[in-house]
């Protein structure tokens, strides 16, 4: 009797989808990755690219001085988001602090609010008018705000903590609900204070979760675009980011790659390092076979107040940037916010006595162009990259083939580490041009859809290798000894067990392709207006108001949509 592994096409199949989503990612991911680099390195233009961005009087302005501010924004948040997502877990996951399931909610929402959001809603109170435009509220109260609050690297650094901290949140809070709460116990039954309970026994043995969250946070922040342009190009602080993104629009295209290559070499670095240190500290194990129920550090008369400051920080970092965009998207001047509103930036008509004539958003008919291809792309690229991971799920869970699937689960990772304008300009470097019969894709819908289907597989495979791996494969063989092929079996049982997961896969996809500026700045035309575009294109003409309105339609669509999401996952939170 042939055995149900051995069975004649077995081989085939699992070869074919492991080879065929081989493929795919080959096409998008690998292939556009190996083109700048291959049009870097040819003779002329390419090899001259280097010289001038690393070694010439270009150099200082083109590399060196974008590449130190960047690594000082890297690291500012890195550290900003250890100290503020740490606390916040260890306050959730470890003290008897009131409200922790609620404060645990809200600390993973600021990476749902799109970071070009959180810095126009620090404009509208820090703003100051000497470069141009009018001054926020602080301005309109009288108060003179210091140019290094308005405008560059600090504004950049704190609204770039406020949008990151909550991934260093998720990855140490999940560690510290993990910790064998005999270590706590043994340690107060000897009399240790709380301070040497955190210092000398939680931090050690979470150093690998603050190390990976800081990491995360850090490959986020150097090449995060919108916050280093909105805040940062109107007093000419440059980043590596956003100086790329000047030298694909002014055709500049090799020097644009050559700084791609380099912003990708800098995120590497860090996260290679990052790896390196908890690859040495694999010593730190708390989970046993024993089960051990969490022990709670009693916080006594510091209870309130440690829990007020939680509360304090997730409030500022997500009720208060969407009132601050509602106040200024109803208010003419951004010196006073809470008066004289006026729904003129919403619905109003043109009138040439108000806001240089401008129309309200809803009377632009950018914005429904815009409001209709954004939804489309989002709904678009969540479903192709859902479908794809979906597949890559099954082949890494159930059709591994030694070498091959590595790659699979590498390539389909990669994206998550490379930064979205880079990995634009990659895209233009491959598909922009003619390729034998293909035509060139650059200024087309399907070109920015790639790239964004690219972008999203991480997402997608993992919560598809999440989902899959729960389905036993007893299932699948049965079906199989029953004569079903691989397609009827993948459509009646494998995609209805795993469809929550899936489905929540799809939701989170569209969530981060509706608020996407990185990749969309670099590969948008006019003919496909996208709303993240539109509301940056306001706000660097000058136009907050409308700016904050736009900015305000994208998170309503994303938090209904980031709603949906965590209904259907419905996971049990460790923080009760």
């Amino acid at each position: 009797m042939i055995s149900p592994l051995h069975r004649p096409g077995t081989a085939l199949e699992r070869h074919g989808l492991t080879v065929a989503t081989a493929l795919i990612l080959v096409i998008l991911v690998a292939a556009p990755l190996v083109t700048i680099l291959v049009q870097t390195l040819q003779p002329g233009s390419g090899t001259d690219a280097w010289g001038d961005v690393l070694a010439s009087h270009l150099s200082r302005n083109l590399f060196w001085r974008p590449a130190g501010n960047t690594m000082v924004i890297g690291l500012g948040v890195a550290g900003g988001c250890v100290l503020l997502g740490g606390f916040l877990a260890w306050l959730v996951a470890m003290t008897d602090a009131p409200g922790r399931s609620a404060i645990a909610f809200m600390a993973t929402l600021p990476f749902m609010i799109p970071s070009f959001a959180t810095a126009l809603a620090w404009g509208s109170i820090f703003r100051n008018g000497r470069v141009g435009g009018a001054g926020g509220l602080l301005e309109g109260l009288g108060l003179d705000v210091p140019d290094w609050l308005s405008w560059g690297m600090v504004p950049t650094i704190v609204v770039l903590i406020a949008h990151y901290y909550a991934l260093a949140f998720t990855v140490i809070a999940a560690a510290l609900a993990a910790v064998n709460g005999d270590l706590v116990e043994a340690a107060q039954m000897t009399g240790a204070s709380r301070r040497r309970i955190l210092f000398g026994i939680v931090l050690p043995v979470v150093m690998p979760a603050i190390i990976a969250g800081g990491s995360l946070a850090f490959a986020g922040a150097v090449s995060n675009f919108a916050a280093p342009a909105l805040l940062g190009l109107p007093v000419r602080m440059q980043t590596v980011s956003t100086r790329l993104f000047g030298m694909i629009e002014i055709g500049q295209t090799e020097r644009g790659y050559v700084l791609a290559i380099l912003l990708i070499a800098i995120s590497a670095v860090f996260l290679g390092i990052g790896n390196r240190i908890l690859a040495g500290r694999r010593s730190f194990s708390t989970i046993g076979g024993k089960g051990a129920r969490p022990r709670r550090i009693a916080l006594g008369g510091a209870r309130l107040l440690l829990a007020a400051i939680g509360w304090m920080i997730c409030i500022i970092t997500t009720v208060l940037p969407i009132l601050l965009l509602l106040a200024a998207s109803l208010a003419p001047s951004s010196l006073s916010l809470f008066s004289d509103w006026t729904l003129h930036y919403w619905i109003g008509e043109a009138d040439p006595a108000f806001a240089r004539g401008q129309p309200g958003i809803f009377h632009n008919p950018q914005l429904v162009s815009a409001l209709v291809t954004t939804l489309m792309l989002g709904a678009s690229v969540a479903l192709a990259a859902n479908i794809l991971g979906f597949l890559i799920a099954v082949a890494l869970t159930r059709h591994r083939v030694p070498i091959l699937s590595n790659l699979v689960s590498q390539l389909s990772f990669l994206p998550m580490l490379l930064p979205g304008i880079a990995f634009a300009a990659a895209y233009i470097a491959l598909y922009g041009a003619p390729i034998g019969p293909l035509p060139a894709l650059y200024g087309t819908k399907l070109l920015l859809g790639l790239a964004l289907t690219a972008a999203m597989m991480p997402f997608a495979v993992q919560t598809g290798r999440a989902t899959v791996a729960q389905i036993s494969g007893d299932l699948n063989e049965a079906a199989r000894m029953t004569g079903a092929g691989f397609f009827r079996r993948l459509g009646a049982i494998t995609l209805p067990l795993a469809a929550r997961g899936v489905g929540a896969g799809l939701l989170i996809s569209f969530v981060n392709v509706i608020g996407d500026l990185a990749i969309t700045v670099l590969l948008y035309t006019p003919t496909s207006p996208l709303l993240a575009i539109l509301s940056y294109s306001y706000a660097s003409d000058g136009f907050h108001q409308f700016a904050n309105a736009v900015t305000l339609v994208i998170l309503i669509i994303s938090m209904l949509a980031a709603g949906a999401a965590t209904l259907l996952r419905r996971r049990r939170t460790p923080f009760t």
